[in-house]
Formats: structure tokens, sequence, C-alpha cells
């Protein structure tokens, strides 16, 4: 049931990284990257088998190859070193990142992540599996990204973070502060049991 459950996952995000290729946004400003916008179609493919979805469009100018995208996850603000998600590719002019959290069909104690990155040429993605994730789905959970445009360089830069945690006295969101200076705010990851940020650079 898993490997089918993962196979219509990678499906579903194959078919979104071919709508998203020929959508993409030719007018951004280079080195930047910005929240896209999505059509109701686009919203409806992700709906069905994503639990939180971010889509992402990107400008880059010919100083830079590759782009690694990856996802860092912390247990009350301390950042579990033998978790890897990450993928590097090749990029040219514009493209887009795409990153979801799969639908759980059970009380499973794994969380599937979907990282995806397109540009004219094509598109790559993986799907990584936290297997170490019991409990978060009796945990309330918040998600967020940056808002409008940043920028986007061979510094790392926060793009989305997902939060879950245990306290009974409530849970809040990550402001718009975090992604701009996320070494500032690293008490913010200690109010979550456990978070995930989203993160990317460029590369030459």
């Amino acid at each position: 049931m898993k490997r089918t459950t993962q196979k219509i996952y990678g499906i579903t995000l194959l078919a979104l990284l071919l709508i998203l290729t020929a959508c993409t946004n030719i007018d951004a400003p280079l080195n930047t990257i910005s929240v896209a916008e999505l059509t109701d179609r686009e919203n409806a493919i992700l709906s069905t088998t994503a639990e939180q979805s971010f889509i992402f469009d990107f400008s880059v100018d010919d100083e830079y190859e590759e782009i690694s995208v990856w996802v860092e996850k912390y247990e009350f603000g301390q950042l579990v070193k033998d978790y890897t998600s990450e993928m590097t590719t090749t990029v040219e002019d514009d493209g887009f990142i795409i990153f979801t959290t799969s639908k759980t069909v059970d009380e499973s104690s794994e969380k599937t992540f979907n990282i995806g990155v397109g540009d004219k040429n094509g598109s790559s993605s993986i799907i990584n599996i936290d297997k170490n994730a019991a409990d978060l789905h009796e945990m309330p959970s918040v998600w967020g990204n940056f808002s409008e445009s940043k920028a986007l360089n061979e510094k790392e830069s926060a793009l989305a973070s997902i939060g879950y945690s245990s306290n009974a006295s409530g849970i809040s969101s990550f402001s718009n502060d975090f992604y701009d200076d996320m070494e500032a705010y690293m008490d913010k990851l200690a109010t979550y049991d456990v978070a995930y940020v989203l993160k990317a650079k460029l590369k030459k």
C-alpha cells in the first residue's frame, strides 16, 4: 500500500511539474524568488494529494548554474543533523520550486515530502520520507512562507516552514521576519516540538 501511495504522489507531482514548466513567470527581476500565483486547475491538482503545498517562481542570471533546495528538521529548536532531504539541479533563466507534504492515509509514523524544481529545459524531483515523525498527526500544526518576493543568491534562504506543537496553550504561526533573518529568530523554532524549514540557494 505504501509503495502504491508513494507512486501516486510521484505521478501527481510530475504532472504538476509539467504544467508549471509552461507557466513560469518570465517577467521577474533577476536573482529573485516570489510566491507563485496558481490557477484553479493547479490548486485542484495540489489539493488531491497534498496536505501542505508551497510553490515559488524564481529568475536567475547567467552567473549561476545550479540551485540547491533542501528541508531541515528541527526538534525543539535543535537541528536534526542526520535528517537529509536535498536536491541540486542545473537551472537557466526562469524556473519554479514546488514543495508539498503528502496527505497521510493512516496514523503512520512517517512524513512524506515532495520537492520539485523546473525551468524551460525540464524538471527534477525527489520524494523524501521522514521515518521518525511519530505523533505528528496528533499535534496542531501551522505552516507558511515568505510574502511577495525576496533575493535569491548563494546564501541560504528560508522559503517555507511547517511547525508542530503539543503545547496545550496553543500554537502561533511563523512571522514574515523569520524568513528574512532566520538566524535571529531561532528561538521561534524552540517553541515547536518539530519544525521543517524549506531552504534554497544558488551555485555558480
